[in-house]
């Protein structure tokens, strides 16, 4: 039977969550809006829902199951909306590029390098 593992939303993103506009598509959520609350197994995503309906652990809005295998590694990510579960996906930030730092040190070196330059050549016309 398939493992899922539940992450509850924390209350400051769920009542921006709650109000926000529904949108359709891939939810793409942070980590650290979210607590880790248990595993749990069930056959489908909604028989898990159904399965918490009626206990103080019922799934609400802006809440994740996660879909593991068998060596239990995520293979889904859903996000409980008000018209059911849909897709989502952790958001992981892009890694700054190192050659960007480079640019940055080589063009800070051109830009005093050429204040050295025009201040010498104001020297030479003078």
């Amino acid at each position: 039977m398939p493992r899922y593992r539940i992450h509850r939303m924390k209350e400051t993103p769920r009542e921006t969550f709650r109000w926000a506009a529904h949108t359709g598509g891939l939810a793409v959520v942070k980590p650290k809006d979210y607590d880790f609350n248990g595993e749990l197994e069930a056959a489908t995503p909604y028989a898990l829902w159904k399965q918490l309906a009626d206990t103080p652990q019922a799934l609400h809005t802006g809440d994740l199951l996660e879909l593991l295998t068998a060596e239990g590694t995520s293979a889904a990510l859903l996000i409980a909306k008000y018209i059911g579960l849909e897709p989502a996906t952790w958001w992981i930030p892009e890694p700054k590029p190192e050659s960007a730092g480079i640019l940055e040190a080589d063009g800070a070196a051109a830009r005093s390098s050429t204040a050295e330059n025009s201040s010498t050549s104001v020297l030479i016309h003078s």
